[in-house]
């Protein structure tokens, strides 16, 4: 919701984090804040999946490009988010749809047939079911980069602790520095990727077409800051996780 606002004029603009959930709850309900659920739940296995498959046959590959290990786990990170991105972009704009439309739970169409209306629509390509492809790409190849790059270099170096329980902290840690910056690093991308996805600001025109031309613009017309909007709720959702 913070990412598709475009400005303090937006009438969809919400003063802090406290207002938009105060205002999600007061015009849609409690189940105004799982719109959208389905589609990451569906997506979750196979995201997991291809992730960490991926993440170690690319560092079986750089192997035998004798890279330094923390170069090969960014790269790896690199390619297992790129291959993410592919699997779970079709279901990202289903989620991204349901989430910015503002009708109360019980009016929204089901997951299912959202999408059938995305296809019917747009298709299968990048007007359609696979809309803002490149900049899920990037949101995803950025972190999983930053993320394994990080995670795994900064876990070797820390020495492992005999305790039990603060041997899971010191993973925990490290996982939640890691996602953290992460977050910080790829969300111009998430940005870029809700605009893309999300409702255009004139219905029927497409102001928001490819990843770098939409941040570009959203940086020229509402600043640097812009790209980084929904970063907190982000933050809070990415790094524990």
């Amino acid at each position: 919701r913070f990412q598709i606002q475009r400005g303090k004029t937006d009438p969809t603009s919400y003063k802090s984090l406290g207002d938009c959930f105060r205002t999600i709850f007061q015009r849609e309900g409690l189940l105004g804040f799982y719109k959208g659920i389905l589609p990451p739940v569906l997506a979750e296995t196979p995201k997991r999946a291809v992730k960490f498959f991926t993440f170690e046959q690319y560092k079986k590959l750089l192997g035998y490009a004798s890279l330094p290990p923390g170069l090969a786990f960014a790269v790896a990170g690199l390619g297992s988010g790129l291959t993410e991105a592919v699997v779970v972009n079709p279901f990202e704009v289903v989620k991204v749809t349901l989430q910015t439309n503002q009708n109360a739970f019980t009016e929204q169409p089901s997951s299912f047939v959202q999408a059938q209306q995305i296809i019917k629509t747009g298709g299968l390509g990048f007007q359609g079911l696979n809309k803002g492809l490149t900049a899920t790409l990037g949101r995803h190849g950025v972190f999983n980069m930053v993320y394994f790059g990080f995670y795994f270099n900064v876990k070797n170096i820390l020495p492992v602790n005999k305790d039990p329980n603060l041997e899971f902290l010191r993973k925990f840690g490290i996982g939640l520095v890691s996602g953290t910056i992460a977050s910080i690093i790829n969300i111009p991308f998430d940005v870029a990727k809700s605009r893309i996805q999300g409702p255009q600001p004139v219905p029927g025109e497409i102001k928001y077409r490819t990843c770098f031309k939409t941040m570009a613009t959203v940086y020229k017309e509402e600043g640097f800051l812009a790209l980084y909007k929904g970063l907190l709720p982000k933050i809070m959702r990415l790094g524990p996780g």
